[in-house]
């Protein structure tokens, strides 16, 4: 049989939705429900009426998944598929430090959820600045130091940033963006606030995967160089085929990639293999993601 006839019959089976981020397969991208980044696929999980959810992404995503729905089952095709930038913090050390500073903490939805249960507010690259904002005073910053050296451009308090980042992000230089820059002058530079600051400076644009999006789609401009994970181009192609998206061709994660459609009938045959958190860490983690969500993009 078909294998997307095949995960049809068994999301109609099961009650299920497929929820994919922006840096998936092609293939799975095509038989999602909802394709996004980090804060949309938040949103839709809060709102599915679902009783499965299978999430096409990498291990924070599906267990936030889990904390916003603790009655529904959350299917992750893939547990080998671990962001390597949440495992660059863990909620001991985090805690240690926000009882020596007396701070509250940022959490980047980018991390565990042991580590969302200990912090104040969880934030995007869609809405970080805002959420910043919104705190009182100074703020720990955990994980990505790149997102939070841009929030310091914009925000005009303390910010005290964990040393971690995106290895994807962080490969991506200012050379492979003169590279593209010089096979296609007139093309518009979009980045991810995940990148180093000097791709950062060199951007038109910078903004989550969401927001490249929408500002491709506002634009113009026929060309853009993206300069985030490659998946992005694709889902960028598919909805706007009268431009050209260039992206940057080594710039792939490849636990997001781990995901395929023969993952996904599998998990959804086996109803295998389901996230599980400790009812008391759900509970904590969910107060934060909540204001997240509540705070919307910038």
């Amino acid at each position: 049989m078909d294998k997307i006839k095949k995960i049809e019959e068994l999301k109609e089976k099961r009650n299920a939705i497929i929820l994919a981020h922006n840096y998936q397969r092609p293939e799975v991208q095509d038989v999602a429900d909802f394709v996004g980044d980090s804060l949309g696929l938040a949103i839709e999980a809060s709102k599915t009426d679902a009783d499965v959810i299978v999430f096409c992404g990498v291990d924070f995503m599906a267990q936030s998944a889990k904390i916003i729905n603790p009655d529904k089952i959350v299917l992750f095709p893939e547990p080998g598929a671990k962001c390597p930038m949440a495992a660059m913090v863990d909620a001991d050390s985090l805690l240690k430090l926000k009882k020596e500073k007396k701070m509250n903490i940022v959490a980047y939805v980018n991390t565990s959820a042991e580590v969302k249960a200990v912090s104040d507010i969880c934030c995007t690259s869609a809405n970080a600045v805002k959420v910043v904002e919104s705190m009182p005073d100074g703020v720990i910053f955990v994980p990505d130091e790149n997102l939070g050296k841009y929030v310091k451009r914009f925000v005009k308090k303390e910010i005290l940033i964990w040393p971690g980042f995106c290895p994807t992000h962080q490969a991506i230089s200012s050379e492979d963006v003169i590279e593209e820059k010089k096979k296609h002058p007139d093309a518009v530079v979009m980045a991810h606030p995940e990148c180093i600051e000097e791709v950062i400076d060199m951007a038109d644009k910078v903004a989550s995967t969401e927001g490249m999006v929408r500002y491709a789609r506002e634009r113009n401009a026929r060309e853009f160089i993206v300069a985030t994970e490659q998946g992005l181009c694709y889902r960028l192609s598919k909805e706007m085929p009268d431009k050209k998206f260039y992206c940057i061709s080594h710039a792939v994660c490849p636990t997001m990639k781990r995901i395929t459609l023969d993952s996904i009938i599998r998990s959804l045959e086996n109803m295998q293999p389901e996230i599980v958190i400790d009812e008391e860490i759900i509970n904590k983690a969910r107060k934060p993601l909540t204001r997240m969500i509540e705070l919307g993009r910038d």
